[in-house]
């Protein structure tokens, strides 16, 4: 999986603005949740998954809730940031929780994340600034986001931070509602 600098999702969207000292933007009142999830830990759950002999529906996520008002000001702290969080309108259809239900994942595959979502962030935001030292500015999102060429048009290195199997969208931590909390039936 790779992270772009400006695939206008909720953690990299954050860290950009951050690390630029730019607004970091986000939408709606902050008080909607998310999970994020370290990338090798999804990957970790979706090959115990493939392997095994389960064949049900199983959510592999990170059952850690943090509002995107406090991923956001963890972000500035972790990034020494003096950006401001600017509070934009809410997008439709955001939900306003997102904690996945990983009783299955724990019984059936013997999983759960191992990886503190701070660990992952501190990987991620130095994968960040390497990219942000070689490319210069980068516009995270909306209609002036600018994507960054690479060296010689090489394709960026792959950033280990994910926000789990559903997709985070708008840049607010926006999501699909795939790994809403929900009971599973396994």
């Amino acid at each position: 999986t790779r992270m772009h600098p400006n695939d206008g999702r909720v953690v990299s969207n954050f860290i950009i603005q951050s690390l630029q000292g730019k607004d970091v933007t986000v939408y709606g009142d902050g008080s909607q949740t998310r999970s994020f999830q370290y990338i090798s830990d999804l990957v970790d759950g979706l090959v115990r998954l493939m392997n095994g002999p389960h064949d049900g529906p199983v959510n592999i996520g990170n059952p850690g809730e943090c509002s995107i008002k406090q991923f956001a000001e963890m972000i500035k702290s972790m990034t020494e940031s003096g950006s401001q969080i600017k509070y934009l309108p809410k997008v439709a259809d955001d939900p306003t929780q997102r904690e996945p239900d990983i009783s299955t994942a724990k019984r059936v595959l013997g999983w759960e994340p191992k990886t503190d979502v701070r660990d992952g962030l501190r990987k991620t935001i130095d994968y960040f600034k390497s990219v942000i030292e070689e490319e210069g500015e980068i516009t995270p999102t909306g209609p002036s986001a600018t994507k960054p060429a690479g060296k010689k048009g090489q394709a960026h290195r792959s950033s280990s931070m994910s926000s789990g199997i559903g997709s985070d969208e708008e840049g607010d931590g926006g999501s699909d509602g795939k790994a809403e909390k929900k009971d599973e039936k396994a």
